[in-house]
C-alpha cells in the first residue's frame, strides 16, 4: 500500500461525514429501525430537538447521503432513505454494534450476557479481528 498518495487520513474524513452529534443515530434508526419520518427520529433518538434533527437531515442530504421524499397529501407527508451512499455506512455501524457486544455486554445489555449481531438483529455477523 502506498501512503503517500493519501492527502488526508480517511478514517478523519468519515468522521467528519458522520461525527457530528446524532448523525450517526440517524443512520442508525434509518437502517436498522426503518425510521424514515421526522416524528419518529424525535421519538426514539434521545435528547434531539427538532431544530438539530432539521440541520443533521439538510446536512445528510447535502452530503449524498440521504434523499428526502415529499408526498403531496394532506397533511403533507416527507419521508427521508439513506441513499445508497448513505447504505454503505451499514457495516460500520454493525461493526461498532458487533465490538460493543462482543467487548462491553454489561454496558449493552440488561443480563450483561454477549451477543452476536445476527441474534440481535437477525443478519449475519461482520467479521472482528
Amino acid at each position: 500500500m502506498n501512503l503517500d498518495a493519501i492527502k488526508n487520513c480517511p478514517v478523519d474524513n468519515t468522521f467528519k461525514i458522520i461525527g457530528k452529534k446524532f448523525t450517526i443515530h440517524i443512520i442508525r434508526n434509518m437502517a436498522m429501525r426503518d425510521h424514515t419520518r421526522f416524528n419518529q427520529f424525535l421519538d426514539h433518538i434521545e435528547e434531539i430537538n427538532p431544530k438539530t434533527l432539521s440541520a443533521r437531515l439538510k446536512e445528510m442530504e447535502r452530503a449524498g447521503l440521504i434523499s428526502r421524499d415529499v408526498y403531496d397529501e394532506i397533511p403533507i407527508r416527507v419521508e427521508y432513505h439513506l441513499t445508497n451512499k448513505g447504505k454503505d455506512l451499514q457495516g460500520i455501524l454493525l461493526q461498532m454494534a458487533a465490538f460493543s457486544m462482543k467487548h462491553y455486554p454489561k454496558q449493552v445489555f440488561k443480563d450483561g450476557k454477549s451477543r452476536t449481531v445476527k441474534q440481535v438483529f437477525n443478519i449475519p455477523s461482520p467479521k472482528l479481528n
